[in-house]
């Protein structure tokens, strides 16, 4: 098993020395993990910066002291996956944020696709949003990650289409007998740079948004014979973009 991981909000200025992991982070390794004197443990910053340490003792139910090993630095991986996700039904979000995360996407973008039944309006999407950032983050510590994947605010079309505009590769998952689409299996990607991918609704990517989407420079592709759900299409998508640019290699 590899060293349990939890987020800390800075790091000591300089040197190994001890540090007191406390809150939240420091009530879920002495009660929940229970670790104790001996074991490993990594903390990170979630945005790239990690050590490692050693667990030296606890105090009450949420402290760990920790040796601390010297801090390093995890670069950014390229070319950096952007994942723009139409907002699904019910806890499928979490879900798809859960997994894209495992996998290893950089960055999801929620979009309110003009087919999605579910809209994020006033307090309820500011707690949506909440969510799938707090599943980011756990995902990322689950997954054993330094660098957890940016989760930005909820898109609009105009939005999604001016990222794609930017990227170096840009797709929109798109299956419809009717309408040409390639391969993403074959697609030629960039080495270096980004990658902006859209995984529609449910009900699909509408005319007017891939009309849009085409004008600002994406293709549509699709991933293979079978129609996947919103929830798992950007995760399968991402698993053969890692594959196919090295970064699981």
């Amino acid at each position: 098993m590899t060293a349990p991981v939890f987020v800390v909000e800075h790091f000591p200025a300089a040197g190994a020395q001890r540090y007191v992991l406390d809150g939240p982070e420091g009530r879920h390794a002495v009660s929940v993990k229970r670790l104790r004197a001996g074991e490993p443990v990594v903390l990170t910053d979630g945005a790239g910066r990690w050590a490692e340490g050693e667990v030296v003792d606890t105090e009450g139910k949420d402290r760990l002291v920790v040796q601390l090993g010297a801090v390093a630095e995890e670069p950014a991986q390229t070319p950096r996956i952007t994942v723009v996700q139409a907002l699904p039904k019910g806890d499928r979000g979490e879900l798809a944020v859960e997994t894209m995360t495992e996998t290893g996407v950089d960055a999801i973008v929620p979009w309110a696709a003009a087919r999605c039944i579910t809209q994020w309006r006033g307090e309820r999407g500011t707690k949506a949003l909440g969510k799938w950032r707090a599943t980011a983050r756990e995902a990322g510590k689950q997954s054993r990650r330094v660098r957890f994947p940016e989760v930005a605010d909820a898109a609009t079309t105009k939005q999604v289409a001016a990222l794609l505009a930017g990227a170096d590769f840009a797709a929109v998952l798109h299956e419809d007998r009717d309408y040409g689409s390639e391969p993403l299996a074959s697609a030629e990607l960039p080495a270096e740079g980004e990658i902006v991918l859209v995984v529609g609704p449910e009900g699909g990517v509408s005319p007017e948004e891939l009309a849009l989407f085409e004008e600002a420079g994406a293709r549509a592709y699709r991933l293979g014979r079978t129609v996947l759900r919103t929830s798992t299409a950007g995760t399968a998508a991402t698993a053969l973009l890692l594959g196919r640019t090295g970064r699981w290699s």
